[in-house]
């Protein structure tokens, strides 16, 4: 069979078990990936390649670092003192925590703010008894919007900005503006549907307002230190583009010595780490990188810019829409990876400059980030708070999430075309 053609029914196979949840996530990208190396589709050392190890050092060091934070009961402590601050009010809860997850995914990235706030929103929700399976699910889809803000937020914008050499300061000005527009939009619209929800009785009112969150504390010291570890973790995080160290070894190191401060077990806490999701990512990351070697990925950018012709309106428009469909169901690392050098090509063709400032690459990044919402495996974050929401027995199926998903991906991508479209025409 040919490459291309095998890769194609491999990965269409891996994405009908995900989503008929016939067969677990993880099983089926595993199979996948089997599939891909033993058919020849990939070898062993390129499909190694494929990995982001970056994000795989990232979850691995953070859930970690999360775990050891969470032996102390601060996120008891915050989630209790949250609903005492706000008086039980589920309506201000729901717009705060996806606030929050907003400006920390714009200054962090979006899967450790999931990591950070998820097992808050969980234990939030059960305090309220408020639905926590939406709650979940709005605060994945926010940290992707958040993330969308800046250089910093998205793998994406990471990518667009080093190959496009574009500055921390670009992206402040060009996708901010919108993203505001977009967040406002995204709140709105999130509590109109959930509003009937968000009813919490008199009896658990008072219950929150007279609890004492100092109770939930059950190791102050090591709270203290594990903070301590955390604000040194961030700062690197900030400052990762000017020390040239990716975030992932930031979190590794953060979590070695996070471990050796805090007097934690290795073999205990690293039990914790959300091994399911860290093998569904490598299955995953090989499937699809048989798509790329193979020319599937090329193949569909190419198809999507000579439809375009030399009309940059449409082919801004195109590269939106089609970049977030695409980032629904592949992963948008690769393909961010694929168009760039097409795009930039296209740019000098008509007489432009393949870096700097251009309505393509501001497509570009607002379809592939918020593209991410359209489906549970669509960005990092969906899958890490599908996880979390497992462990703690709130299971989040391929259809529930994309319920959510996919009708508020459209409304955030139909406001991002109107804001190049004004901004850029």
């Amino acid at each position: 069979m040919n490459p291309m053609i095998a890769s194609i029914v491999i990965f269409v196979i891996v994405y009908i078990l995900i989503a008929s949840e016939k067969v677990q996530k993880t099983v089926a990208a595993l199979l996948g990936a089997s599939a891909v190396v033993l058919l020849g589709l990939l070898d062993f050392e390129s499909a190694m390649k494929t990995i982001d190890l970056n994000v795989i050092f990232l979850l691995i060091g953070m859930m970690t670092c999360v775990a050891i934070l969470a032996e102390t009961g601060f996120f008891e402590w915050v989630a209790i003192s949250v609903a005492k601050g706000m008086k039980g009010n589920a309506s201000g809860i729901l717009i705060m925590l996806l606030l929050v997850t907003m400006i920390c995914s714009a200054f962090l990235d979006n899967v450790t703010t999931v990591i950070l706030l998820a097992p808050v929103t969980i234990l939030i929700t059960q305090l309220l008894e408020l639905p926590t399976i939406p709650f979940l699910i709005l605060e994945a889809l926010a940290s992707n919007i958040g993330g969308t803000a800046t250089l910093i937020g998205d793998p994406p914008n990471i990518i667009i900005g080093s190959r496009a050499e574009l500055s921390f300061m670009d992206f402040i000005q060009n996708l901010t503006p919108g993203v505001l527009i977009l967040a406002v939009v995204f709140i709105a619209t999130s509590w109109l549907i959930l509003r009937k929800y968000l009813h919490v009785t008199d009896a658990i009112r008072v219950r929150v307002t007279d609890s004492c969150p100092k109770l939930a504390l059950r190791d102050v010291k090591k709270m203290k230190r594990s903070l301590s570890i955390f604000g040194l973790i961030f700062a690197g995080f900030f400052l990762h583009h000017h020390l040239h160290v990716p975030p992932g070894i930031i979190a590794l190191g953060g979590m070695a010595l996070m471990l050796l401060v805090c007097y934690s077990k290795s073999e205990d806490m690293l039990r914790v780490v959300e091994w399911d999701a860290i093998l569904f990512f490598i299955g995953l990351f090989i499937v699809i990188g048989a798509l790329e070697h193979n020319g599937v990925i090329d193949l569909m950018a190419d198809a999507m810019l000579k439809f375009c012709g030399d009309n940059l309106l449409l082919t801004t428009m195109v590269i939106l829409w089609g970049s977030a469909f695409l980032s629904a169901v592949l992963d948008n690392i690769p393909f961010v990876i694929v168009m760039l050098p097409l795009l930039q090509k296209m740019i000098v063709e008509n007489g432009g400059s393949p870096t700097g400032d251009n309505p393509l690459f501001w497509a570009l990044a607002l379809g592939a980030c918020l593209g991410g919402n359209g489906t549970i495996i669509g960005a990092s974050a969906n899958v890490v708070v599908a996880k979390i929401g497992e462990r703690n027995g709130y299971h989040i199926t391929f259809w529930q999430f994309m319920k959510w998903g996919m009708p508020l991906m459209v409304q955030s991508i139909f406001i991002a075309m109107l804001y190049l479209w004004i901004r850029y025409f």
